[in-house]
């Protein structure tokens, strides 16, 4: 086991994984930004370095400044929680030269995965089931138009090196295709610095459903079933459930298997996310992110499995905790983002909290990095907290969901917990009955 981790990140993610080492009795070094020296991270950890000024560019994002505070710290082991260095394979493999290990897998696998393109062939080679498309980049408008006459209008155009909605569009006819394909082009490589984009069938009504993996990189891996992510917001994820109210157990356990063998064929190592879209009982791959997600606590409330537990056994070469046959699935779990932003524009909102109190009782889990007191830094992804409710089914999942933000105050800033109050007593929500679509027609409805 490690001595001591870096934990590469800031915000509720870095706390979530100081926490989780020092119940493994692991030694912990917050890095951060002269922006967030006064952060819960820093406080609670063992050490902290400052690594540079609030520009992510200059800290979260300096691999130079994290390496050499390895070196001062004497860390073995560096987490790099989600979103900055997380998926990042030049890190890793800096990290492998200077023999400090990396907390997620390897170089080539985040390579594979990051690159749309090449992760759809290899997807499609361990047999996840893809979404009916191009095999590679599509650099002319002609061969354009004969694969999307092959599979059928509507089309989507999509940056091979992208994420978060940028260098996507959608081509609903051969009129409409010259133009998707050059604005998708043109903000891919403005975006990504990288122009490639590739075409697949668009589903016009699909939920979002990924899989949780952990593999062992010595050919185990299991599924620890998967997430309903459906309600989105500039195809940015707002409300997580497990599992999924659109999947029966049959059809669990399909996808699941087949996700856990080709993570096992693949000789992964440590936790990923494997995402479809899923339509008329059908899974199409549409990415693999090979890190921990934002949404991870859903899966730990309905199989007890914690997954930094899991994610840092595996990089020190412990094996996984569990088998296959002792995952139980418990109860039903949902988690609402809530970030710093004014409800109905969704504009950022930084500032100071002047108070900050969370819900409590069973079945509650809140995961943030604020406090009474706590200037929130504009310089940052908007999240400051997650509210995560466990019942023992949807029903009374919903019920305690409602009651728990009735409880939850934040003042001092504006904040997205009206929006959820509101989807809380939605019909269609309370049926599960949306896709990946619905949240925005909702919300362009009420303005």
């Amino acid at each position: 086991m490690f001595q001591k981790i870096l934990i590469a990140n800031r915000g509720e993610i870095a706390l979530r994984v100081l926490r989780a080492a020092k119940e493994l009795g692991i030694q912990t070094v917050a890095v951060h930004s002269t922006a967030d020296a006064d952060a819960m991270h820093v406080r609670l950890a063992d050490e902290s370095v400052c690594i540079g000024p609030p520009p992510s560019r200059d800290s979260y994002l300096n691999i130079h400044q994290i390496v050499a505070a390895c070196e001062i710290t004497g860390a073995d082991a560096i987490h790099p929680g989600y979103g900055f260095l997380s998926e990042n394979a030049r890190f890793a493999d800096i990290l492998a030269a200077h023999n400090i290990t990396f907390i997620g897998p390897s170089g080539d696998h985040i390579r594979i995965m990051g690159d749309k393109i090449e992760a759809k062939r290899t997807a499609k080679r361990l047999g996840i089931p893809v979404v009916p498309g191009s095999d590679g980049a599509v650099t002319e408008e002609k061969e354009a138009r004969r694969i999307a006459g092959e599979i059928g209008y509507p089309v989507i155009i999509k940056a091979s090196a992208g994420g978060g909605g940028r260098g996507m569009k959608v081509a609903r006819s051969e009129a409409d295709l010259e133009i998707a394909l050059a604005t998708a082009r043109t903000e891919a490589g403005a975006a990504f610095g990288d122009d490639a984009v590739y075409i697949e069938k668009y589903l016009e009504k699909p939920r979002h459903i990924e899989v949780q993996i952990v593999g062992d990189g010595r050919g185990g891996a299991i599924h620890l079933g998967e997430r309903d992510c459906s309600l989105q917001r500039r195809h940015q994820k707002v409300w997580e459930e497990a599992n999924s109210p659109a999947l029966n157990a049959e059809e669990r356990a399909r996808i699941g298997a087949i996700c856990a063998n080709a993570i096992a064929d693949l000789g992964y190592s440590g936790a990923g996310t494997i995402e479809f879209l899923y339509e008329d009982g059908e899974f199409y791959f549409i990415e693999m992110n090979t890190r921990l997600q934002v949404e991870h606590p859903v899966t730990e409330a309905i199989t007890g499995i914690d997954l930094v537990h899991e994610q840092i056994r595996v990089a020190s070469g412990g094996g996984l905790s569990v088998r296959q046959d002792e995952v139980r699935f418990q109860g039903h779990a949902i988690e609402c983002r809530i970030n710093a932003e004014d409800p109905r524009t969704f504009t950022p909102s930084p500032g100071t909290i002047t108070h900050f109190h969370t819900p409590g009782g069973l079945g509650i889990r809140v995961d943030s990095g604020v406090y009474s007191g706590y200037r929130i830094p504009p310089y940052y992804d908007s999240l400051i907290g997650k509210l995560i409710v466990h019942g023992r089914n949807r029903v009374e999942c919903m019920m305690r969901l409602r009651r728990a933000l009735d409880e939850f105050v934040v003042d001092g800033i504006k904040t997205t917990l009206p929006l959820f109050r509101d989807l809380v007593g939605n019909g269609d929500i309370a049926n599960g009955d949306y896709d990946i679509h619905w949240l925005e027609k909702y919300l362009a409805a009420k303005d």
